[in-house]
């Protein structure tokens, strides 16, 4: 079940982070939800749960995002 949670959780923060910072990252299921994940470790896991935890959350996502355009642009 948590891992579950993790997914579905991945997804709704990848989607959000990609709403407010599009990159060239594919753009299917697995991508936003590693980068949901990612992004939930990443800010999530400093603010703890409740609200505080999902903007961390999603203010991680957007970092990561922002990184992998910073890297493949570099490339």
């Amino acid at each position: 079940m948590n891992i579950v949670f993790w997914a579905i959780f991945g997804a709704v923060v990848g989607a959000i982070a990609r709403a407010l910072l599009p990159s060239k990252l594919p753009t299917g299921w697995l991508p936003t939800i590693a980068v949901g994940v990612l992004g939930s470790v990443a800010g999530g896991l400093p603010f703890g749960t409740g609200p505080a935890g999902f903007v961390g959350s999603i203010i991680g996502a957007v970092v990561v995002l922002y990184l992998h355009r910073m890297w493949s642009e570099a490339e």
